[in-house]
């Protein structure tokens, strides 16, 4: 396996880990839905919330930047295909958990309501 990719599930455990502990109940982990992969599909209070797990080794400037328009507007057509299939009646939430450092030393910073869904993005 790439270092990359080591390290982002290793990130993803620590998200896990991070998520439950703030008493979230995890609802599915790397979910296809749609042709895009969902990180996490965490349930909280009235909330549903599709989250994405960035990893780094190091800090980075601009968390919210490193999820594109693109990556934005996949994402919620997943989770809008998603909310179909299921009849959810919870409120739909794009949630961004950031794990940076390594498995010595690392933080975490969780971005709850990271963006909005825009009807119109391709």
């Amino acid at each position: 396996m790439a270092d990359h990719n080591t390290l982002g599930k290793w990130g993803e455990e620590v998200a896990r880990e991070y998520l439950l502990t703030q008493g979230y109940a995890i609802g599915g982990e790397n979910i296809r839905v749609a042709g895009v992969e969902i990180d996490f599909i965490a349930m909280k209070d009235e909330w549903i919330c599709f989250v994405e797990v960035k990893t780094r080794g190091s800090d980075f400037i601009d968390p919210i930047g490193a999820i594109d328009n693109r990556k934005r507007s996949r994402l919620v057509r997943a989770a809008d295909a998603y909310m179909h299939s299921y009849d959810i009646p919870l409120e739909p939430r794009f949630d961004i958990v950031l794990v940076i450092g390594n498995p010595m030393n690392y933080t975490i910073e969780h971005i709850p309501d990271a963006f909005l869904p825009t009807l119109n993005n391709r």
